[in-house]
């Protein structure tokens, strides 16, 4: 029997279980939403309103047991830095979890978990300014590449009419 059992398993050991919840934690501090199925999700939760609520102590052993827990520098400076300060005020309940419905392949329950302060408006304006740039920066490299190819096919141009030209005064 399972009394006071406290941790789900989800089928795997010890190590691909903690590299599961490693792998969500970085995901949705990096994204600020993703979808997941409902059991994980509410697993996920406990992790990340522990890690940011020891974030929330701003102090170099609080980065430390962070870092022990989630090997990834940028996770943890995003931590320590722009999520915490942003829950300051706020007692515990920094996530949310928006049930989405049946996965068509196999009927699990899926979710979104999230920030309470995400906005997808405002990610997705962001995302477009990237894509915008990164879309002019390409047309900019196409239109650098398209006058390089020009140039080199006019010099072949010239090399042809040039070598036609000698043909014609030889005969």
């Amino acid at each position: 029997m399972r009394h006071n059992a406290r941790v789900k398993h989800f089928g795997r050991k010890t190590g691909p279980r903690k590299a599961l919840w490693r792998g969500l934690v970085n995901s949705l501090v990096e994204h600020g939403r993703i979808k997941t199925t409902l059991a994980k999700a509410k697993e996920l939760r406990r992790h990340v309103e522990k890690a940011i609520t020891v974030g929330k102590k701003q102090t170099l052993h609080a980065r430390r047991l962070l870092l022990a827990r989630y090997p990834n520098e940028g996770v943890v400076a995003t931590i320590m830095s722009d999520i915490a300060p942003r829950f300051q005020d706020r007692e515990g309940g920094y996530t949310r979890i928006l049930k989405l419905g049946m996965r068509p392949g196999d009927s699990a329950e899926m979710a979104y978990i999230q920030f309470v302060d995400f906005n997808a408006a405002e990610k997705a304006e962001a995302l477009a300014k990237v894509d915008e740039k990164a879309v002019a920066a390409k047309k900019r490299t196409a239109s650098k590449a398209a006058d390089a190819k020009k140039k080199r096919v006019r010099k072949l141009q010239g090399k042809a009419r040039a070598v036609l030209a000698a043909k014609k005064k030889k005969k």
